[in-house]
């Protein structure tokens, strides 16, 4: 806001606010939300690189559930009825002392199904769950 000082003059103090910055600034937020409100929305499609991943280091049993190609779903080596895995796992003792819980599912399943399990696993009180792979053959160094 610019001020006139009246000196005698008969000059009066300027009370008009400048917008026009305002404007400015105002139009160039407004060009920044239009462009990047549709990457928002629909999202950007990104080719992931492969890469391997180091091994897992064994130096304590890590309680494992396995989803074999038959959809038959083990917690470590005993076969678990899909209606009974939320039951088991939040009765384990294991898991509600760890909050910790490795899937190895097999490749040919849906991802819906792995999905729904690891849906079921976090209503059991699973916090934290790892994806146990097969090492990539091609980018492993000899």
């Amino acid at each position: 806001m610019a001020m006139a000082t009246d000196t005698g003059g008969g000059r009066r103090a300027m009370t008009d606010i400048n917008v026009t910055p305002l404007v400015d600034v105002m139009l160039v937020l407004l060009i920044i939300f239009m462009v990047t409100a549709p990457l928002i929305q629909s999202g950007v499609k990104v080719d992931l690189p492969r890469a391997s991943a180091q091994q897992m280091e064994h130096s304590e049993e890590k309680l494992v559930l396995t989803i074999d190609r038959q959809r038959r779903i083990f917690l470590g080596n005993t076969e678990i009825s899909p209606a009974d895995l939320e039951t088991r796992l939040a009765t384990n003792a294991r898991i509600q002392k760890d909050k910790e819980l490795y899937l190895h599912a097999d490749r040919s399943l849906n991802y819906g199904l792995v999905v729904e399990i690891m849906a079921t696993a976090r209503r059991a009180g699973v916090e934290s769950m790892g994806m146990i792979t097969e090492p990539d053959k091609e980018l492993r160094k000899p």
